[in-house]
């Protein structure tokens, strides 16, 4: 019989994951004292690859599948994930109850001083994501895409290593690294559409394991929860992995819910925008009733172009 005061927690081992990872193992060391809670560091598949852009290597789950096998096996007893790495299916024991106050959802413009609308003709921009290059080269069709993988802070380095006008990156994980002074703006809503659950950490668990499911349960974070569930069903519809150009942002007033849902080519010349209100109760249905909507007006075909030359 495992130790009932203990909890272990699989993370990946970056520095955002681990002061992830940390930040909920404080939270629940600050609720209850007497609880033995440790970090397992256990390296993906995405972790590996560091040499290929991620759509080239199928995208799902590549941040989350060994940490749910751990789970899975009884190795550790809890994970925690940025959101927009998790897959909308997951397997079939394991669920995520728990959905921690966002931060920050947009994306961050890292520059030498210049905001988005001041970069030269021909700008070289550096991104991981196809979601931001597809909106980007839609405002700005003379800038130039330079595909950047490894962690965070190699990421930021680069914007001097490689020459790069500029580097976007998500604001969240900026901001929990505490270099929030490295950004040079906070691109809006309009300029770049979120990813999926962006700014936002979930906790995944075993269903049949109450100790766990209670414990966690007052870290949910009941508008997160809301707007993410709603922004996960839309993906969910277009089959989206992390990796494609689908971008999805839901705001929560009250009990209402709006989301704004987008599909872009990567070369950024076609851009499918729609959004859907509803109650905030109706997350799923309104995520898929989105999803449908841009199918309808193009994007499978979208995303058909993407898998194929993926």
């Amino acid at each position: 019989m495992k130790n009932s005061k203990e909890v272990r927690i699989g993370t990946r081992g970056s520095q955002l994951a681990l002061w992830q990872a940390n930040w909920i193992k404080s939270t629940l060391e600050t609720r209850y004292p007497d609880l033995e809670v440790s970090l397992v560091k256990i390296k993906t598949t995405g972790d590996k690859i560091l040499d290929v852009p991620l759509a080239k290597v199928g995208g799902k789950g590549l941040f989350v599948k060994e940490i749910e096998e751990a789970m899975l096996d009884g190795r550790i007893d809890l994970a925690v994930h940025s959101m927009k790495d998790v897959p909308t299916d997951l397997p079939e024991p394991l669920h995520l109850p728990v959905i921690a106050e966002r931060e920050d959802p947009r994306d961050a413009l890292l520059s030498h001083g210049k905001r988005f609308d001041e970069l030269p003709q021909g700008a070289r921009i550096g991104t991981s994501s196809l979601r931001r290059q597809a909106q980007l080269l839609h405002k700005r069709p003379d800038m130039k895409m330079i595909s950047l993988r490894g962690n965070l802070d190699t990421r930021i380095k680069k914007l001097d290593t490689e020459g790069l006008d500029a580097v976007i990156l998500a604001a969240a994980g900026i901001r929990r690294m505490g270099w929030a002074d490295k950004i040079t703006q906070i691109l809006s809503t309009e300029i770049s559409l979120p990813a999926i659950g962006q700014g936002a950490v979930g906790i995944e668990c075993r269903r049949e394991d109450p100790r766990i499911n209670d414990l966690i349960d007052f870290i949910r974070h009941d508008d997160t929860f809301d707007a993410v569930v709603a922004e996960r069903a839309f993906l969910k519809k277009l089959e989206g992995g992390c990796q494609v150009p689908i971008a999805a942002y839901a705001e929560i007033d009250g009990e209402n819910l709006r989301l704004r849902g987008l599909v872009g080519s990567v070369d950024g010349k076609e851009l499918i925008e729609d959004e859907i209100r509803g109650l905030r109760t109706d997350g799923v249905r309104l995520g898929t009733e989105l999803g449908e909507r841009v199918l309808a007006a193009g994007a499978g075909r979208i995303l058909e172009e993407v898998y194929k030359n993926s």
